[in-house]
């Protein structure tokens, strides 16, 4: 036998790419995957691209691996810094085996066969490859729906990356969820970097479908008990999507809404597609659908030309909306994009000033929101072992609960009573 380590960066789907390069590796290769990576025979490090820091973390983690690996044993650099990096990564660090792109998952088993392989084809088309099947997870499957991005936001690097969006065909995604459910995955999360733009563009004559009517077919396997996914784009948020996601009693009542800016200026130059109001406007209407649903987001701050006056306005949103957790960073200028090219940059120290200030505005609203859930009931799905003898899940609407148990309550639903409250999550107890 063989071992892989795999040290997997950056967004779920990195880590739905990291699966697949797992399961291709040990059913075409007999590779077995190892948490050891100084005795692995193989060593990937499947990258991320959108900020600039896991970018300069990627040749401080090979120069290790380089200097820990035993005699023989190979390194390869997969994923989005791998797409828009290529050839450059071996010439920075020439011990480096191959490189292989985001767009290109399945020539894992022919790139490690390859001296020096820069696989990096953004056109590559996988949304018909069978890739076997492996998860690192008994209780959760992540499903790819779709590959690529349409979108121009001119602080993203991702189109560049990952290629034109094509949709998954719908028997594929369906045939997928069936196993994985039948496997004893009762929560399916669809992956796509805008899931709600589904079914616009297939490779190929396949049957076109919505993302509504895919979230319905999906919900009618009976083994699937719960749909979740990431992430939808505001722009794409029309009224069928939404009545589905209200209506069915599969789809988790959790939406992850990236805001980005509550400036309508700054969304206007990052190319968004939407403005200040719509994104209220929609917010508010899923709040009126769906009382109990919690809405998260992304926000960067400091993009160029950001004046006080549009920070305020992002922070008006936040107070408007009243998020239930916003992932938060500085604006991080990236090559191959837009933004990387504009002069009116804000002031380190005010970019540094306005962060601070949204996170602890954010905490006191997340801390208010906490405070409610004391002594309520949710239904709680099981999936992970916690230190200190407990086991974690999270409720329908996203909320993190832990309690007191073992191992054999993982992958069972349990109702359970909030006895304790906390920013990222709660304890609780099983009601009987």
């Amino acid at each position: 036998m063989k071992t892989v380590f795999i040290e997997t960066l950056g967004c779920a789907m990195n880590e739905r790419d990291t699966e697949h390069m797992i399961a291709e590796l040990s059913e075409k290769e007999n590779y077995v995957q190892t948490d050891d990576s100084d005795n692995a025979d193989l060593i990937i490090i499947n990258t991320c691209s959108v900020r600039e820091r896991p970018v300069h973390k990627l040749f401080s983690e090979l120069g290790g691996f380089n200097k820990r690996k035993k005699p023989g044993a190979k390194i390869g650099v997969t994923g989005c810094t791998a797409s828009h990096l290529g050839r450059d990564i071996i010439k920075r660090a020439p011990y480096v085996d191959f490189v292989l792109g985001a767009r290109n998952v399945s020539k894992i088993t022919e790139v490690i066969h390859k001296p020096k392989s820069v696989e990096i084809d953004i056109d590559y088309d996988e949304s018909q490859f069978a890739f076997k099947e492996f998860r690192g997870s008994s209780y959760k499957a992540y499903v790819n729906i779709s590959i690529g991005c349409d979108k121009a936001c001119t602080f993203c690097i991702v189109p560049k990356t990952r290629g034109d969006e094509i949709s998954i065909p719908v028997d594929l995604i369906l045939n997928e969820c069936k196993r994985a459910s039948e496997a004893g995955a009762k929560e399916i999360f669809l992956l796509g970097q805008n899931v709600n733009n589904y079914g616009r563009r297939f490779s190929g004559d396949h049957e076109k479908v919505s993302f509504a009517q895919l979230l319905n077919r999906i919900s009618k396997i009976d083994t699937v008990k719960r749909i979740r996914f990431t992430s939808p784009h505001p722009f794409h948020m029309d009224d069928e999507f939404m009545q589905e996601f209200a209506s069915n009693p599969k789809v988790c009542k959790s939406m992850h809404m990236p805001l980005q800016s509550g400036s309508s200026e700054i969304l206007k130059m990052m190319k968004r597609g939407y403005n200040k109001e719509w994104f209220l406007e929609r917010a508010q209407k899923l709040r009126n659908m769906v009382p109990d649903v919690s809405i998260s987001t992304d926000i960067i701050v400091a993009f160029p030309g950001e004046s006080d006056t549009h920070f305020e306005e992002t922070i008006d949103v936040l107070k408007q909306v009243r998020f239930e957790q916003v992932f938060s960073f500085k604006y991080s200028p990236r090559p191959l994009t837009e933004a990387a090219l504009m002069t009116n940059e804000v002031d380190p120290e005010i970019a540094s000033e306005r962060l601070a200030y949204l996170q602890g505005f954010q905490n006191s609203i997340t801390d208010e929101l906490a405070d409610t859930r004391l002594g309520k009931v949710y239904e709680v799905y099981f999936e992970e072992q916690r230190d200190g003898g407990f086991v974690s899940g999270r409720s329908d609407n996203n909320i993190v609960i832990k309690v007191l148990g073992d191992a054999s309550l993982l992958g069972t639903f349990a109702k359970v009573k909030v006895t304790k409250v906390g920013r990222m999550s709660q304890v609780g107890e099983i009601i009987v």
